[in-house]
C-alpha cells in the first residue's frame, strides 16, 4: 500500500515538472549504516538500511528509505525493534549540501523481557508515525556512485506500559541518527 502511494505521488510530481526538469532526474540506490540514540534509551545502537534517492532537479530531491534498528529501555526490561519506512523531501541549497523534512512509518515490536512476559506483560507490535528533519552532504565519488552522510532527528512517540521495577514512565523515544552510505547511479 505504501509503495503504491509513494509511486503515485512521485509519478504525479514528475508529470507536473517541465520536460527540461524531467530530463535532469537522476535515480540513485544504495545501502546505509548509522548509529542512533534515543533520548531515554540505555545506549547508542546501530542501524542498517537501503536508500532510494531521486534528484528531480539540481535543487530538489525525494528520498525513500527502509531500515532496521533496535534499542533497550529500563535496564533491559524492554527492547524496541523498528523497521522504519520513510519518505523525505530534500532541498539542495548547494550541490553537495542538503536538508529535508519527512515522515515515516515505524513498524515496531515492543519486546518485554522474559520476567515481564511471565508476569503478564505481552509483547506488542504496532505501527507508529514519526516526523524527521535531516541535514547532510552528498559527495560524487565517480560518475557511477556518490557517498553521503547525514544527521537526522526523529520525533516518535511511543506509549510504553508501566512496568513494576523498570523506569519507563515518561521515557522519550525521539532519537537522532548519524548515517553514512553509498548511492549508485542507475
Amino acid at each position: 500500500m505504501f509503495g503504491k502511494i509513494t509511486t503515485g505521488v512521485l509519478l504525479g510530481i514528475l508529470s507536473l515538472l517541465p520536460l527540461t526538469a524531467r530530463s535532469q532526474t537522476s535515480v540513485y540506490v544504495g545501502p546505509h549504516l548509522g548509529i542512533q540514540k534515543s533520548q531515554d534509551a540505555e545506549d547508542a545502537s546501530y542501524l542498517v538500511g537501503a536508500t532510494l534517492r531521486l534528484k528531480l532537479m539540481p535543487i530538489l530531491g525525494v528520498e525513500g528509505d527502509i531500515g532496521y534498528r533496535q534499542e533497550k529501555y529500563g535496564s533491559g526490561a524492554l527492547t524496541v525493534k523498528n523497521w522504519p519506512v520513510t519518505v523525505t523531501g530534500l532541498l539542495y541549497p548547494l550541490p553537495i549540501i542538503y536538508g529535508g523534512i519527512g515522515g515515516g512509518w515505524y513498524n515496531s515490536t515492543l519486546d518485554y523481557s522474559d520476567a515481564y512476559n511471565q508476569a503478564g506483560f505481552d509483547d506488542d507490535t504496532a505501527t507508529k508515525f514519526g516526523w524527521h528533519l535531516v541535514v547532510g552532504i552528498e559527495l560524487p565519488a565517480s560518475p557511477s556512485f556518490s557517498l553521503f552522510g547525514d544527521i537526522r532527528y526523529v520525533f516518535l512517540d511511543y506509549k510504553f506500559k508501566k512496568l513494576p521495577g523498570a523506569v519507563l514512565d515518561g521515557a522519550k523515544a525521539n532519537f537522532y541518527s548519524i548515517n553514512v552510505g553509498l548511492l549508485f547511479h542507475l
